[in-house]
């Protein structure tokens, strides 16, 4: 966990069904690896900033993160208690809204008999395409292009508070997932990959009033991003601005591995 790319020399990477040579996408990645490669109809995982959405976009499935607190966390294993959540990785949609019903001890998904998007505007957000590559862009303009054949509206924005959001999560994220594992990580230090170690650890640097006043902005955020937001259906984004990079490329290059990371893990 903590990576958004499913390389793992500890014990192996899982493949990507798109290409032999590349990662599957993190931290699910095993959940959408079964899934993909016709292993398990669906399969569960955890969502804490795109584990479970990453996998599935790579490895051609739909991931479902759920509004946190929907699903129990009930013997799932913690990275950020606070933002991690559960949903389920599947080949269609049919698929994961049963899948979500039985997850909730639902006996029937929700009905979408007559459902149509005439009347419905979405918000594409302008933050989230900044720096997108060729293609992921063109899958998700294509994307847009049918909700609009469907009858949906669009509208595209920029919101500042997207962008404060983002630069809280190195105080929020690093910090909580290191006060969680710390005396676990540091007990045998070497047992971890290198770059989730170091990610890890910079939970360290900050202090207790970083890490307060950060979660105080950051509720102010939520309400000004509801608010700005509220007259939509939906706020449209990609996934993730890169293609599953190279695995190989990622163990021997420092630089790239970092950048990669954080360009998957961005939206």
């Amino acid at each position: 966990a903590f990576s958004g790319l499913g390389l793992n020399p500890v014990t192996a990477s899982p493949p990507c069904v798109n290409d032999a040579d590349a990662v599957s996408g993190g931290s699910s990645s095993g959940a959408a690896a079964s899934v993909a490669f016709g292993l398990a109809p669906g399969a569960i995982g955890s969502d804490t900033g795109g584990s479970v959405r990453v996998p599935a976009a790579w490895n051609d499935l739909v991931g479902l993160k759920t509004t946190s607190g929907r699903l129990s966390l009930e013997g799932v294993v913690p990275l950020v208690a606070n933002f991690d959540t559960v949903g389920p990785l599947c080949r269609n949609v049919e698929d994961a809204s049963l899948f979500l019903a039985a997850l909730e001890g639902r006996a029937k998904p929700a009905d979408l008999t007559g459902a149509s998007l005439r009347g419905r505007t979405f918000l594409i957000l302008r933050n989230g395409l900044k720096d997108v590559r060729e293609a992921p862009r063109a899958g998700f303009d294509s994307a847009v292009g049918r909700l609009m054949d469907a009858g949906a509206s669009v509208e595209r924005a920029a919101l500042d508070v997207v962008d404060e959001a983002l630069a809280l999560s190195a105080i929020l994220f690093t910090t909580e997932a290191y006060a969680t594992w710390r005396e676990v990580i540091e007990a045998h230090p070497d047992r971890m990959f290198g770059e989730v170690l170091e990610r890890f650890r910079a939970g360290d640097r900050f202090s207790a009033v970083d890490y307060i006043a950060a979660w105080k902005r950051l509720a102010e955020i939520r309400k000004e991003y509801h608010a700005l937001t509220a007259s939509y259906d939906a706020v449209l984004l990609p996934t993730t601005a890169n293609r599953p990079p190279n695995a190989e490329r990622l163990l021997r290059d420092h630089a790239f591995y970092v950048t990669e990371n954080l360009v998957t893990l961005r939206n």
